[in-house]
């Protein structure tokens, strides 16, 4: 994948100038674009919208990208690609959208940076967008024929099968297809659920499959967002809480995700924090069940043992293997909090923790938690390349994981 050589030195001259304004380049395109087309509201998250979350993951991707074409020394862009490639088929984002996200980013470049933006400059970065386009296109498409998916009808309809209150805020719903057989997932993969929100849009939001693989049905565990500092209260979150009840019909896309457990037998260390245990939880019940004597070491924050969402399944899986050892961290009444191993007060600090050789590091949970996390387990002597980590929402991590 290479730029013609007219683009490639326009755009080595030019992207610093494009990356300086990419944030803003995006908050024009995205208003340009919902005006004109209101129907991608269905597939866009309002939420990350609004607090900018989205424009700033799509400016940093593509700017990314354009460095990735022209700098032989840049880091490989393929699973920053691949990642981007999951997210979109779990939203059900079809091949001919990308026509209309060309034409209104393109116009907002231009909107941006006005009369510096020559024909020549016009044309080498439609051109860097089609390759950036095209690439995720073929991605998808393969995604989409893996799973036996149609990609004009990504959405399969399930039924809630049972309901588990796990938290005064966090629920679990087991969900089976109304027809046909339930799609193959590895452990550690998400779904996204689609409803009609109050207002006539349609919103998808991502959920990690919190069971392992059962071939019947498969869970989803889902904490309700409550808004802070004057955000709104979470559209589909409080839906699913007031109206997911055994019965309910929804709609769900294919498995996605690449953050998954390996069929290795290296060790295992699992880093979470609040809701983001439900990958946590997934990667549990497999290893429990399919490899028992493997060496895992899990290690969760939470606000108290009250809110520590899946707590009892993990207590058992736990207990069920011989080399598996949990430490948690509360932030209220660590000290009564009936654990397994004494829970410790506070905020996570693996300073002192003892990790297993060669272990490979799976980290879920707000990204400040898993940016601190992270250096210390690099202080720790684990290499970066063995920390793997899952983002809910717009990946604002991928281009620097170390910033």
């Amino acid at each position: 994948m290479k730029l013609s050589p007219d683009s490639e030195a326009v755009v080595a001259a030019t992207a610093g100038v494009v990356g300086d304004h990419a944030e803003q380049i995006t908050k024009v395109f995205y208003p340009d674009m919902f005006d004109a087309h209101p129907e991608l509201l269905n597939v866009f998250n309002v939420a990350n919208q609004a607090i900018g979350e989205q424009p700033k993951a799509l400016a940093a991707s593509v700017v990314a990208f354009a460095v990735h074409l022209i700098d032989p020394d840049a880091p490989d862009f393929t699973p920053i690609m691949q990642r981007i490639a999951h997210k979109h088929v779990s939203l059900g984002i079809k091949a001919a959208e990308y026509t209309i996200v060309g034409r209104y980013l393109l116009g907002a470049v231009q909107k941006v940076l006005g009369d510096a933006v020559t024909p020549e400059v016009a044309a080498a970065w439609d051109e860097v967008y089609w390759l950036f386009a095209t690439s995720l296109i073929a991605e998808e498409a393969k995604l989409y024929a893996e799973a036996g998916t149609d990609p004009d009808e990504p959405w399969r309809q399930y039924r809630v099968v049972e309901r588990f209150e796990e938290s005064d805020e966090v629920f679990s719903l087991l969900l089976a297809p109304v027809s046909g057989n339930i799609p193959s997932h590895r452990t550690g993969q998400y779904v996204a659920i689609a409803v009609d929100v109050p207002g006539g849009t349609r919103q998808p939001r991502q959920y990690t499959i919190s069971s392992g693989p059962r071939g019947d049905s498969i869970r989803v565990t889902i904490k309700r967002v409550r808004g802070v500092d004057g955000a709104p209260d979470g559209q589909v979150s409080g839906w699913l809480h007031e109206n997911a009840k055994p019965g309910t019909i929804l709609d769900v896309s294919q498995p996605a995700g690449d953050v998954v457990l390996d069929e290795s037998d290296t060790p295992v260390v699992l880093v979470s924090a609040g809701i983001g245990i439900t990958p946590v939880a997934a990667i549990m019940e497999d290893l429990s069940r399919r490899q028992p004597d493997r060496t895992v070491r899990l290690f969760h924050a939470d606000k108290s043992h009250e809110h520590h969402a899946l707590y009892d399944g993990l207590r058992r899986q736990v207990l069920a293997m011989p080399d598996a050892r949990a430490q948690n961290w509360y932030e209220e009444n660590a000290e009564a909090a009936p654990t397994l191993h004494p829970a410790r007060p506070g905020f996570m600090d693996l300073k002192d923790v003892e990790l297993p050789a060669e272990a490979k590091v799976f980290m879920c949970g707000p990204l400040p938690f898993m940016q601190i996390a992270r250096r210390t387990l690099i202080d720790q002597g684990v290499p970066s390349e063995r920390i793997h980590y899952e983002v809910f929402g717009p990946d604002m991590w991928a281009q620097n994981p170390d910033g």
